[in-house]
């Protein structure tokens, strides 16, 4: 590093540091991402935390993996099952936790349930608010319900106050909202800049390691739909959480996309109240009320989020096109795989779908991009092309090949048992799948091969 030099140029995605602007990244291979930013003192907090053992001339000894104590992870319950199988069964002290989403989707709402339910256990929690006033926090915390005495409040954007403030408190639990407001005097840039959340999670990590204590940062999204900031910080955190929905929908899916402690298949459904977030106890009887018998295009599919089940009705519309070259149109699940099944009817089956306007929804806001779609996209597709409905009591799942083949999927005899939980009587699936299935009692299981055996099921 050059003599008095001050700033420097940092990457926005991968935080490579550099002495001069250049239009691609050397680390990630964007390309203008680099924005200049003031130098930063190093600090050893961090490293303090994670030291093992040191020498009298504090150099780190390395420990052998034998002499390394394994203890089970102190997990808290949340209070609220949904988040705690997310997390993968609670929360781990000492841990540092994102949670990203929308702008208005319920973040704050949702931790601060978090907030009464671990309070009500006994645990001193601290609410730092860098956007709301004590006022505005107190005005949401009484729709809610009523807290106990060991919930507290710090309206603060300034991080050496706020690290003093934890320090004296010594809290089991910290939400900080959001890490985008967060300051540090000794930066010269604004607040939400890349020096600065930098910085601020590097003491929040540093504090979390060190003292055991549970941080829960609440991070903005951009338009793309990833956190704001260095994409460095998603790297530093322990836990990635990103809460997704329609704001004009009650419906809220909680998905993790990072866990240190836990699987990241996982994902929690929460429905929007006037009292705040209600756990989805069965989200496959919610995705599938209101939905319309005997209408042409219905068709019931079981989709597998982590070891959970869940049957979405997938609606699809095919009508002559007025225009030259025909409308395709994909909510909630992937556009270019809808294209693709469209051409494999079109060859395989012989369907004239070039044509014709093609229109799929999934019910309920929920996006999913698993392979298992495949099958009940088709069916919706053909019923909705003859303009003949499916029998509402049946559920189809599976993948779609090229070929027109049908290909098997992963836990199939858990879709199978879910559809006969609620009343369906037959269930379409992959013949390769029908080897190891033990059928339930009150279904018929129909194994097919091709995509051209579907026609056998449309009246």
């Amino acid at each position: 590093m050059a003599r008095g030099r001050t700033t420097a140029f940092f990457c926005k995605e991968c935080g490579y540091e550099s002495a001069k602007w250049m239009g691609q990244c050397p680390g990630c291979r964007q390309w203008n991402t680099m924005v200049e930013q003031p130098l930063m003192k190093k600090t050893t907090a961090f490293a303090a935390a994670f030291a093992g053992g040191s020498t009298a001339s504090g150099a780190a000894v390395p420990s052998a993996l034998s002499e390394i104590a394994m203890e089970e992870e102190d997990r808290t319950p949340t209070g609220m099952r949904e988040l705690d199988r997310v997390l993968g069964g609670g929360i781990v002290s000492g841990s540092l936790i994102l949670v990203g989403g929308d702008p208005g989707i319920g973040k704050s709402t949702l931790l601060l349930q978090v907030c009464r339910s671990t309070a009500a256990l006994g645990k001193r929690v601290l609410y730092i608010s860098g956007e709301e006033s004590l006022r505005q926090i107190k005005m949401r915390a009484n729709r809610i319900g009523t807290f106990s005495g060991h919930f507290f409040l710090l309206a603060e954007t300034n991080l050496d106050r706020m690290q003093q403030a934890i320090e004296e408190m010594m809290p089991d639990i910290v939400i900080v909202d959001s890490i985008q407001t967060m300051y540090r005097e000794d930066i010269s840039s604004a607040p939400g800049s890349v020096g600065q959340i930098r910085e601020s999670t590097n003491v929040l990590l540093s504090i979390a390691k060190g003292k055991g204590i549970t941080i829960f940062l609440v991070g903005h999204v951009t338009k793309e739909g990833v956190v704001a900031g260095p994409r460095v910080l998603e790297h530093m955190v322990d836990t990635v959480l990103y809460f997704e929905g329609d704001r004009n929908a009650v419906y809220r899916i909680l998905r993790a996309v990072k866990n240190r402690f836990g699987s990241t298949n996982e994902i929690g459904v929460f429905e929007m109240r006037q009292d705040g977030l209600q756990e989805v106890e069965n989200p496959s009887q919610y995705m599938l009320s209101g939905r319309p018998l005997q209408a042409s295009g219905s068709v019931v599919t079981c989709a597998v989020e982590g070891t959970r089940p869940l049957l979405l009705e997938i609606q699809a519309l095919i009508c002559q096109t007025g225009f030259g070259m025909p409308r395709r149109t994909a909510a909630g699940a992937d556009y270019n795989r809808l294209n693709l099944l469209l051409a494999v009817l079109e060859k395989r089956v012989g369907m004239n779908l070039s044509q014709c306007d093609a229109y799929l929804n999934i019910t309920g806001g929920i996006k999913v991009s698993e392979p298992a779609l495949d099958l009940g996209i088709v069916l919706a597709v053909m019923s909705s092309f003859r303009d003949s409905a499916i029998d509402e009591k049946t559920i189809v799942f599976g993948e779609v090949g090229l070929a027109g083949e049908v290909r098997a999927v992963s836990m199939a005899q858990q879709r199978v048992n879910e559809a006969v939980k609620l009343g369906f009587q037959t269930c379409v699936l992959p013949e390769v799948c029908m080897t190891n299935l033990e059928i339930p009692q009150g279904i018929r299981c129909i194994g097919i091969r091709k995509v051209g055996d579907l026609l056998d099921l449309i009246p």
